[in-house]
Order: C-alpha cells, then sequence, then structure tokens
C-alpha cells in the first residue's frame, strides 16, 4: 500500500475512541467542556507533550501487567501440581501409616513374649523357629517401612512449604494485577481529559499531525518508504515481518496480542507466532529471547527493544524502519527506528 494512502488510514492516530473498548476497561470521557472560572484553553504543544509522557507511563505500566498476568499463569500450574503432589504423598503416607499399625497390632496380641518362652511353651517347635524367622524378616520389612515414613513426611512438609510459598507470591502477583491496572487506568483517563480540553476540531487536527510526523519519519521526507534492499536475518524472520505489515492499521490496545488489536509487546508476541516461534509475552522478556546485536547490523525482522527500562518495542523492516504499535488512539504503522532512543536489537 503506497504510504500517502496508509497515511490517510492512520490519520485518526490520536483519537481516543479505541480507549473505550480496551480490555483493561478504560471508559472514555465524554465531550469535555470547560469548568467555571477554568483558565484558557490549553496549548496545543503542551497538550501534546503532557499525554505523551502519559502514554509512555501507562504503557511501562501495561508491560509490568503483562508480565504479572504471565506470572499468574505459571503460578497457577506450579500451585497445582504441587498441591496434587502433597494430594498423593498424604495417601502414601497414611497407608505406610495403617501397614505398621498392622504390625504393631499384632505384636501388640502376642503380649509381648520373649521368643525363648515361646519356643518353650511351643507345641511344635518347628513350626513356632519357621515363624519366628518369618517374623524376623517381618520386622526388617517393619524398619524399611517405619524409615521410609519418616522420609515421605520430610518430603511432604517440603512440599506443603513448597506450596504455600507459591500460594504467597500468587497473593503477590494479584495485587500487583491490580496496581498496574489501577495506573493504566489512571494514566488514560488523565491523557482523555486533557485531549477533551483541545475540543473535537483541535483533537482531529493533532492527529492528522501525528500522522503526518510518523509517516515523515518513516519515509525521511520524501514521497515513498524506502526499506532498503537487505534481506531478512532468516525465513521466519520474514515470515514474522510479513505478518505484522498485514496488521498495519490495527488499534492499540493494552494488553492484546491479536488478531484484531496490539499492545506493542503483543504485536511482536503475535507476529513470531504466525512464524512458528514462541516469544515471551513482555517488551523486556523479549529483550533477552535471541541474540543481542548492533542497530547498524539490524536486518527484517530483527526486534528493535527502546528505552532504558526497555517497555517499548518494534520490529524492523529495514532502510532504519520499523513496524510497531505506538500508543492507544494510534495504529500499528510504519516508523522510523530513530523515533525513540534505542536500548538494543535482538535477532531471534
Amino acid at each position: 500500500m503506497p504510504v500517502h494512502r496508509r497515511s490517510q488510514l492512520l490519520a485518526r492516530a490520536l483519537v481516543l475512541t479505541a480507549a473505550a473498548t480496551t480490555v483493561l476497561g478504560v471508559a472514555t470521557a465524554g465531550s469535555a467542556q470547560a469548568a467555571p472560572g477554568a483558565p484558557d484553553k490549553p496549548d496545543h504543544k503542551d497538550v501534546k507533550a503532557q499525554v505523551e509522557q502519559l502514554y509512555d507511563e501507562a504503557e511501562q505500566a501495561s508491560e509490568k501487567y503483562n508480565a504479572a498476568q504471565e506470572a499468574q499463569k505459571r503460578l497457577l500450574n506450579e500451585t497445582a501440581s504441587l498441591q496434587g503432589e502433597v494430594a498423593t504423598a498424604q495417601d502414601q503416607l497414611n497407608q505406610l501409616r495403617g501397614d505398621l499399625a498392622t504390625v504393631a497390632g499384632a505384636e501388640y496380641r502376642a503380649g509381648g513374649m520373649t521368643q525363648t518362652a515361646q519356643l518353650m511353651l511351643s507345641t511344635d517347635p518347628g513350626a513356632y523357629l519357621a515363624r519366628a524367622r518369618t517374623l524376623g524378616q517381618a520386622a526388617e520389612r517393619q524398619q524399611e517401612t517405619l524409615h521410609e515414613l519418616v522420609t515421605r513426611q520430610r518430603r511432604l512438609d517440603q512440599r506443603r512449604a513448597e506450596t504455600a510459598a507459591k500460594l504467597a507470591e500468587l497473593d503477590q502477583t494479584r495485587r500487583s494485577l491490580a496496581e498496574n491496572k489501577q495506573q493504566i487506568q489512571q494514566r488514560l483517563a488523565e491523557a482523555q481529559k486533557l485531549l477533551n480540553g483541545l475540543g473535537a476540531a483541535e483533537r482531529s487536527r493533532m492527529a492528522a499531525q501525528d500522522a503526518r510526523e510518523a509517516e515523515q519519519r518513516a519515509t525521511r521526507g520524501t514521497d515513498r518508504l524506502d526499506l532498503g534492499t537487505a534481506p531478512p536475518a532468516s525465513e521466519r524472520g520474514a515470515a514474522a515481518l510479513a505478518a505484522a505489515v498485514r496488521m498495519i492499521g490495527s488499534p492499540y490496545v493494552y494488553g492484546s496480542t491479536g488478531p484484531r488489536a496490539f499492545d506493542c509487546s503483543g504485536l511482536m508476541y503475535y507476529s513470531w507466532r504466525q512464524a512458528g516461534v514462541s516469544l515471551p509475552r513482555t517488551s523486556q522478556a523479549q529483550a533477552y529471547a535471541g541474540q543481542r546485536i548492533s542497530l547498524s547490523e539490524a536486518r527484517p525482522g530483527d526486534l528493535v527493544i527502546f528505552y532504558r527500562d526497555m517497555h517499548h518495542v518494534g520490529m524492523y523492516a529495514g532502510g532504519g524502519v520499523m513496524v510497531h504499535a505506538p500508543y492507544p488512539g494510534a495504529r500499528v504503522r510504519y516508523e522510523s527506528v530513530n523515533s525513540m532512543p534505542v536500548s538494543g536489537v535482538v535477532r531471534l
């Protein structure tokens, strides 16, 4: 698709109706009215800078939210497995205790008489001696059973302690999910309030300007997109890039991995999955999913990680251009890799 046609598709870049459909349940505010006694309408540039800062903070919280979701899935599986092990171990322990109780009952009924006395009183000493040998063997088995009982009890206690620790970690993860979700909602609501203060016409102009600036960064001010001639790093990289390019125009929604909406790491996760590769869910984890290379070595399909805390990621398309999901209201698009500070490049 020609870039000038694509820019029409991307012209709605900052319209926040997308925020209303976010999986995190952020409601879009209504049309803004200046409050009585409110100061003059805020400056366009000031609002844009503040909104970009709020989106950046929301994205940082979003990647933490994604990480907490993945941790919760893992902990639920691990906890269920440990609880199953505890139940099985308890059943085995109960069986061993039952076996020991049976032996102890037999000894009690024998009255604790010494083997010498039992031999002297026996009417069939040969049969008694044969039985005594059997009892000796049974005693050895009893000792082995007792030892196994103690060992299994120790293992059961360890498993119970591990389960308790996992449950505590799961509880902390759930609290972290709620906190990060609240942060995202708060930042989006603050951004929406600022944008509503501009009025519909000003918001439309700002959206159009954002789309133009993104196109200019990707095309370097020319009328066409030049992705260079460097081949993809691999066949799978080519397939992942093709999948990402097909998603151009899809809306940004926090926590989404497609196929209709994405956040930044969700687009990478989805695109590489189409190529048969399962990536970690978050940008921070994706930053360590492959070989680190320099930006000058980047080839189509490589992941480009941004910011010091690695909270944003895009896919290199060639010619200094990437495909990424920018932020709420904007859609998946081409943009220059120089539009944000690069933390590293990852080849899968």
